[in-house]
């Protein structure tokens, strides 16, 4: 795909190998420090990655979620920090690609499609439930129509290195007579907030185990002044939105089957400079880590597909059995690897680190529990 004046071609391998190995030289020194990748982020901005959602008409590929969820995987293979970055990027041009009005369309989306702006998502908040059902960040009417924001929100990636968030806030009363769909609650409200508010105070000072890299942190909102312009899709109507997302396509799913894939490789890198490979335990070890990676990324591939009578409950089976696959292949080549992968800086630690980190994010792999088994009772 071309990385010059637009992006009309969408390259399954996309990344290019030299893209991945610039990823994977930021990669472990991201992880020592636990600072945000921002030479990861450079890498995802000059190289155009940035605009693969985003529709043609406004400079970008076009990419469908098969497409997208692909690249989300490789660069997983080299970044796991980048890769959930560029997933939540992803999300969020998608919701704004499907909710945003004429004006935001024309305003954002060119930005996104160049690079020049990075997107984020800040909807989980202390206290608020893996659900996002009780939220403390409140949206107030203006005189002028505008809106207040005030609250807190917490492990919002790429904290203080995004340039516009997509910001969940109650802005009514919860109607509990409304139909429950799982996530969020009525009355919720969706707003796009440049990082150049004054209003919203990024913090990155959060160290986490994996992910180390992502710039997850927390954003407080303090009298956060917004016009009504600001607002994504209809008042109080987010929770619905939020429920046709898992029905996109796109699924976290994509990024533990980049992390496996790349615990996978590292051991057969070490079965190979060993000698290993000739005898029959070590092959059979490989053949069923390789099965677990396999069927990881089939299943991520049919949510991409988006063929099956329902696409959203796919979805969250494959983020589901892809970040536990995940997390099983990378402790397999732990034990493969032996006392050669119990150093620190052999990648494989973060591999396996990163790989935990996917099923704690929303949905939790609970949650996806939680809402697979919902449709059961409908």
């Amino acid at each position: 795909m071309a990385a010059t004046a637009g992006l009309t071609e969408i390259d399954t391998d996309l990344p290019a190998p030299s893209v991945l190995a610039e990823l994977a030289a930021c990669a472990a020194a991201a992880d020592r420090s636990g600072a945000p990748d921002l030479a990861a982020v450079a890498v995802l901005r000059e190289h155009r990655l940035l605009g693969l959602a985003v529709p043609r008409e406004y400079g970008g590929a076009g990419a469908g979620p098969v497409d997208l969820n692909r690249c989300v995987e490789r660069v997983a293979t080299a970044n796991g920090s980048a890769a959930i970055m560029l997933f939540q990027h992803f999300a969020v041009t998608s919701r704004i690609v499907e909710q945003g009005s004429a004006a935001q369309l024309a305003e954002i989306l060119p930005e996104l499609a160049s690079g020049r702006w990075l997107a984020a998502s800040a909807w989980s908040e202390t206290g608020a439930g893996a659900n996002k059902k009780n939220l403390a960040t409140k949206g107030r009417r203006t005189a002028d129509g505008g809106w207040v924001l005030d609250g807190a929100k917490s492990f919002t990636t790429s904290a203080g290195v995004a340039d516009v968030y997509l910001v969940l806030a109650q802005t009514g009363e919860p109607d509990t007579t409304q139909a429950d769909s799982g996530y969020g609650a009525a009355g919720q409200t969706f707003f796009l907030i440049r990082a150049d508010n004054p209003g919203l105070l990024p913090d990155t000072s959060l160290r986490l185990a994996g992910m180390r890299g992502s710039a997850t942190g927390f954003v407080s909102l303090h009298d956060c002044r917004l016009t009504d312009e600001d607002r994504l899709g209809p008042q109080g109507v987010a929770a619905s939105i939020i429920a046709r997302v898992r029905e996109s396509g796109a699924t976290l799913g994509a990024v533990a089957v980049g992390l496996a894939q790349a615990a996978l490789d590292a051991a057969f890198d070490h079965a190979r400079k060993r000698g290993l490979l000739g005898m029959q335990a070590v092959q059979h070890r490989l053949v069923d880590l390789t099965t677990e990676v396999e069927t990881a990324r089939g299943i991520v591939e049919r949510a991409g597909r988006r063929e099956a009578a329902d696409p959203g409950l796919t979805t969250l089976h494959s983020k589901l059995f892809a970040s536990a696959a995940a997390d099983r292949v990378c402790s397999g080549v732990e034990q493969l690897l032996g006392s050669a992968g119990y150093i620190d800086a052999h990648p494989v630690n973060r591999y396996g680190r990163d790989a935990r980190a996917v099923a704690l994010m929303g949905p939790t792999n609970d949650l996806c529990r939680e809402l697979v088994s919902m449709s059961w009772n409908h």
